[in-house]
């Protein structure tokens, strides 16, 4: 997405705001990791830390974007109450540090992991 600002064309790429969103996930509590559904099997997979990318599906308007994330998470969370969390914080810190506001969030709850 490209930001014009006083001081000139930023151009930010897809996978910073991708690792914004899937960092802020995993930092709240109840989330055990971001998930990948197969498409052939349709089994769900547990994302390993340096793939957590796959989880994000971005999609960009004239002047915001939309995030859809995949999660799994922690048996006996409240999920509402995490989705909110996650939510929140993705609005907050994608429009902190990139500049590009946010327009609707997706939260899409893959699994369930015991400890």
């Amino acid at each position: 997405m490209k930001l014009q600002t006083e001081h000139g064309l930023i151009n930010v790429s897809d996978d910073v705001i991708a690792g914004i969103v899937s960092e802020c996930a995993n930092n709240c509590f109840g989330v055990r990791g971001m998930a990948y559904t197969n498409k052939t099997d349709g089994l769900v997979q547990l994302l390993k830390r340096d793939s957590f990318r796959k989880g994000v599906r971005l999609t960009f308007g004239e002047d915001s974007v939309d995030v859809e994330l995949h999660i799994v998470v922690r048996h006996g969370i409240n999920i509402a109450a995490t989705g909110e969390s996650i939510s929140s914080e993705i609005r907050y810190k994608v429009e902190e540090l990139a500049g590009i506001k946010v327009g609707k969030v997706t939260i899409c709850v893959d699994g369930l992991m015991t400890d």
